[in-house]
């Protein structure tokens, strides 16, 4: 997990440029993914403070994404987290390291007591990532989302802090 780079909008496009990673995302991830999205995203996130939006690199590569949004007013002690990787790089354990990374820097860094996490109902690698780094399911919000037309449910996730 490190700071996007002006430099990594190649392998970010690369990446993010896929159908089987945009399908398990919100919308305003795009799809196609062009290098103009990734110039945007990119100039757009390096001008955020605090920094809450991540890559997640592999030997250098940035190959997917990771970050939380500060939640404001009355739930302003949480954030909501999410995140992507390329598909060459499934299966490995990768988002599940970066998500314990995030979640302790957004609690150190940010004073959380609570992060949380909504995926698609049909994401099951995403909520196994979620259970390995210790959040917990309180909720399955049934027919919440629209995704590539269909009507989806979604699952609520949490990491609390005691």
């Amino acid at each position: 997990m490190r700071s996007w780079h002006a430099d990594d909008v190649p392998s970010l496009v690369q990446q993010a440029n896929n159908r089987q990673i945009w399908i398990n995302l919100r919308d305003r991830f795009p799809h196609p993914y062009t290098k103009s999205d990734g110039q945007t995203f990119i100039r757009n996130t390096r001008k955020m403070r605090p920094e809450t939006f991540f890559a997640i690199a592999v030997k250098g590569a940035a190959v997917g994404g990771i970050g939380f949004v500060l939640q404001s007013d009355v739930d302003r002690m949480s954030a909501e987290v999410g995140y992507w990787l390329g598909e060459p790089f499934w299966g490995r354990g990768i988002v599940t390291e970066a998500l314990l990374a995030v979640t302790r820097h957004a609690v150190a860094e940010h004073g959380l007591t609570r992060l949380f996490a909504l995926p698609f109902a049909y994401n099951a690698a995403s909520c196994r990532v979620l259970e390995k780094a210790g959040y917990v399911l309180e909720a399955r919000l049934r027919r919440s989302a629209i995704k590539d037309g269909t009507i989806v449910d979604q699952f609520q996730y949490a990491y609390i802090v005691d």
